[in-house]
């Protein structure tokens, strides 16, 4: 493994979500061991990862014959078997390893997670959802939700802060939320100063509350 190279991760299941981020982890420069049962998805997946194994991740014993215990984080990414879910996530647990982010189906699913040894749940379905809805207004371009109330929004500029300076139009006073950044057609995105003048067809990045960035998007 070269110097640079990140941290092995642990891949649980490789449908949509699992193949995701399992592809995504080795384009970031990670060592990837991808585990399933489905002879096919390992096949697939087998010339894209460092090692893709058809096993059942539900046996501790199988876990451990693959050394998993030397990994630093795993991803249990079965959703609609939630069996084999919590059972995968009990036998990291029992191995020793200490971040297990496990995906969830729904609220019930992510207590036992939690309760079995996940430290981290995540719900990508219903973050799609949510980030869908938002877009689906055409003024956000792109959305990332943070909790409950917390977002970073992509958006073209309102018209009412087109040809100010962002310490004259005030955004975080009169709409409450900040304006972190400016992209504009064939040049590099630039990050935001109280003297940005704002351009007609400039696409910002503000953060700020949902329902704020909602409002100052309409504007």
């Amino acid at each position: 493994m070269s110097a640079d190279r990140r941290k092995p991760v642990l891949v649980i299941g490789l449908g949509r979500f699992g193949g995701a981020v399992s592809r995504t982890l080795e384009r970031m420069g990670h060592e990837v061991l991808a585990v399933d049962c489905d002879a096919e998805l390992v096949q697939e997946f087998a010339p894209d990862l460092t090692k893709v194994v058809e096993a059942d991740a539900t046996d501790e014993a199988v876990l451990e014959r693959l050394g998993v215990a030397d990994f630093g984080s795993a991803v249990v990414a079965i959703g609609t078997d939630i069996e084999a879910s919590v059972l995968s996530v009990l036998a990291l647990a029992d191995l020793g390893l200490t971040n297990i982010w496990a995906k969830a189906t729904n609220d019930k699913h992510a207590r036992i997670l939690e309760r079995t040894g996940a430290q981290h749940v995540v719900f990508p379905e219903q973050r799609m959802g949510e980030r869908v809805a938002h877009l689906l207004n055409e003024r956000l371009l792109d959305f990332i939700g943070f909790g409950d109330e917390f977002a970073i929004a992509r958006l073209k500029a309102p018209e009412p802060i087109v040809g100010l300076p962002l310490v004259s139009s005030e955004c975080r006073k009169k709409f409450d939320v900040t304006v972190v950044g400016v992209k504009r057609d064939g040049e590099n995105f630039i990050h935001a100063v109280p003297d940005t003048i704002i351009f007609p067809e400039d696409e910002l990045v503000v953060s700020g509350r949902i329902d704020d960035i909602e409002r100052f998007s309409a504007i």
